[in-house]
Formats: C-alpha cells, sequence, structure tokens
C-alpha cells in the first residue's frame, strides 16, 4: 500500500473545493485531506470536517467564525481562525498538496505560502499568476514547488504539451464556451439582468466565475495565466468559442499537428488529474459516452462584443502591475453588478478605465501589487459584503 498523499484545501466550500472533496473520498485512500479551510458558509465546512475528520479545519473570516458553534468537530480535528493561519499550514511538513480554490486576491498569499514551502501546489484559482505571475513562478523555480493547473483549459494544455517540446509549441488555444450571451448584441447586453448573467449554459459554478464567463473576463484572465504558467508570449495565446465545452484547450506545434485534450465539463476530473499527477487513476469524473452522437463547434471571438478578449491579451503583454489592477477592478465590477450599481456591459469598459489610470511598473515588488491592488478597488467605491 502507498502512502496517501496528504491534501490541504483551500476553499473547501466553494464549487471546485466540494468537487475536490468528491475526488478524495472516492480516490480508495490514495489521497487523504487533512485541512480544509472556508471563508463564511461554516455550516458546510463543519459537515466536511466531520465527513472527513481532518487534523485541522481553518475558518478565516473571523467575525463569522467566533459567533459560530463548532463544538461538533471531531476530537482530532483542531480549529484554526483567521487568514493567517492558511500560511502556517501551507508550509507545514505534513502537508504534500495544497489545492488552492479561494475566489480573488484572498488566495494570493497562501499560495505564495505553498510555493514558499515546496508543496505540490494545484491552482484552481487564476488570481496569483494574474496578480504575480513573475513573483510565482520565480519562487516555484527557486523552493522545487511543483505547479499544476487545475482550471480545466490550462489543465488541458499541461496534458497536451507533453506531447512535444516546449520549443515546439506554435500556439496555444483556450477555448471558452461564451457564456449564455454569446449571440447577443451589443443592445441586448446593456439590458441584461443578474438572473439572467447567473444562468450559464454549460457550468456550474459560484457567481463571480459566473458573471466572468458572461463577460468572457474569464478568458482574458486565463491569457494572462497562460502566459505565466506556459512562460509563452502573449502572440502565441488565442481563444476560440466552443459551446460545448467538451474540448478544454488545444495546443498546436510547429508541424501543423493539434493536440486537445476532451472530456464532459466536470471539474472532478482535472482536479483528480492534479491529486494524482503523474499517475492516472479510475475516478468519480463522467467520461465521454462514444454510443451517442455528438458533434463540436467553433467560432472566433467577437471582440467588439466582448472587448476583455482584448484586454486580457494587453495585460499579458505588459505584464508589470497591469494584472493585479484588471483582477482587483473586475472583482468590484462584478460585485457592483450583482448588488444592482452596475449594469452587465459596463463591467468591462470600467475595468479598462481603471487599468489606463494606474501607476504602471514594470518589475513591482509584492508590496506594490498588494497596494496597487487596493488602490483600485479603492477607485471603484465601496465594495459589498
Amino acid at each position: 500500500m502507498q502512502t496517501p498523499r496528504t491534501i490541504a484545501i483551500f476553499g473547501a466550500t466553494g464549487s471546485i473545493g466540494r468537487s475536490a472533496i468528491e475526488v478524495a473520498v472516492a480516490s480508495e485512500k490514495r489521497q487523504k485531506v487533512v485541512a480544509l479551510s472556508g471563508h463564511s458558509h461554516l455550516e458546510l465546512l463543519l459537515r466536511q470536517a466531520q465527513l472527513l475528520k481532518p487534523r485541522w479545519v481553518i475558518a478565516t473570516n473571523l467575525q463569522k467564525a467566533k459567533a459560530f458553534d463548532f463544538s461538533t468537530l471531531p476530537p482530532e480535528t483542531e480549529l484554526l481562525l483567521g487568514e493567517e493561519s492558511l500560511n502556517k499550514i501551507a508550509q507545514h511538513p505534513e502537508v504534500d498538496l495544497v489545492l488552492t480554490a479561494i475566489v480573488g486576491s484572498a488566495g494570493l498569499q497562501s499560495t505564495l505560502s505553498a510555493i514558499e514551502g515546496g508543496k505540490i501546489v494545484a491552482i484552481a484559482n487564476k488570481e496569483p499568476l494574474v496578480m504575480a505571475g513573475p513573483i510565482v513562478t520565480e519562487k516555484a523555480r527557486r523552493t522545487g514547488a511543483t505547479l499544476l493547473p487545475v482550471d480545466s483549459e490550462h489543465s488541458a494544455i499541461f496534458q497536451a504539451m507533453k506531447s512535444g517540446r516546449k520549443e515546439e509549441v506554435a500556439k496555444i488555444i483556450l477555448t471558452a464556451s461564451g457564456g449564455p450571451f454569446r449571440n447577443c448584441s451589443k443592445k441586448d447586453l446593456s439590458k441584461v439582468t443578474i438572473e439572467e448573467a447567473l444562468d450559464h449554459p454549460t457550468w456550474k459554478m459560484g457567481s463571480k466565475i459566473t458573471i466572468d464567463s458572461a463577460t468572457m473576463m474569464n478568458k482574458a484572465l486565463e491569457i494572462i495565466e497562460a502566459r505565466w504558467l506556459f512562460n509563452l508570449p502573449a502572440e502565441k495565446i488565442e481563444a476560440v468559442i466552443h459551446p460545448q465545452s467538451v474540448i478544454h484547450s488545444f495546443v498546436e506545434f510547429f508541424d501543423g499537428s493539434v493536440i486537445a485534450q476532451l472530456s464532459p465539463p466536470d471539474m472532478k476530473l482535472p482536479i483528480q488529474y492534479a491529486f494524482d499527477y503523474p499517475d492516472r487513476k479510475e475516478g468519480v469524473a463522467k467520461k465521454v459516452d462514444w454510443s451517442t452522437a455528438f458533434s463540436f463547434d467553433f467560432f472566433p471571438p467577437d471582440s467588439d462584443r466582448f472587448p476583455a478578449l482584448r484586454l486580457g491579451h494587453e495585460v499579458a503583454k505588459a505584464g508589470g502591475t497591469a494584472g493585479a489592477v484588471l483582477n482587483a477592478a473586475n472583482e468590484v465590477a462584478v460585485e457592483q453588478f450583482l448588488s444592482g450599481s452596475m449594469a452587465f456591459d459596463q463591467i468591462v469598459p470600467t475595468c479598462e478605465a481603471i487599468l489606463k489610470n494606474h501607476p504602471f511598473e514594470k518589475n513591482p515588488s509584492l508590496d506594490t501589487i498588494i497596494k496597487l491592488d487596493r488602490w483600485a478597488r479603492c477607485e471603484l467605491g465601496p465594495q459589498t459584503t
């Protein structure tokens, strides 16, 4: 019997975290979850702890955690409070792999802590690489940490790139579902309601990433993430609309060969690939039903209706502080749309205006990145809670 890989799931109560728990439970003891973190959904976090009996549970929202009754935690589980506890567990010698699934910029510091600890880091949140790609990748190189992408698109690229050498890659193509508005006119986009934007045709995700899919800002952030994760220039990264969301991305090599990874839209597959890497095992993810007829469609994206893609390429080329500012502006703009104080079609233009007005630095320190993250949020005014 091989020793189980010990796993910390940061962001356990979100959609990625819940899928990760399913994968770990079904792993036939190849994986052992030793830490879980949650922010606001503490009832679910408690139920997860009762199921898995991890060594640690981390409640990062101090105000809610102090008012919550954790008395029914398993006796072997230690309760830790506050975001700083993530950094402690991320570097703990009893943790082999850290799944970083905390949405937004809040996941940056714990991701860096896991990398500093030389861990296997399964990256499910785009923000660390979008905000601080050069810092993240250089720290991983220095410490020997392994970065494994969990985003379905980046996992697909990671797998497809094994078909050749990096210097043979002509370009990578990220697929995008196009969200619920891929056929809408610009006039229609000005009238989009919150309920319509949250109704994704393919994936079931949290509200923030669902809105990002509807604006195609998620693909812009993925372009930036791919720029640093695969160390490729922005000119070699493209996107294509693929409504079925079955082919998750392509790699095109110089000889014209195109290698793709495909599977039904189910995040449990890229999660399991990261958890078991470099092995492949039977799992709980859906499989393609080859007895059923189906077809795939591809369309070039319309950058006039969805300017986020152009913005993503510009930020990927610029590097420096641009990613952190774009990410922060988008987080607040999405919050304002969900609160009813911003129109859907103003999310991306608002982000672009903040980006153009920020004091750009080409080689920023982490402190500068964090300061400009805060600056961008303040520029957009009060945030919802």
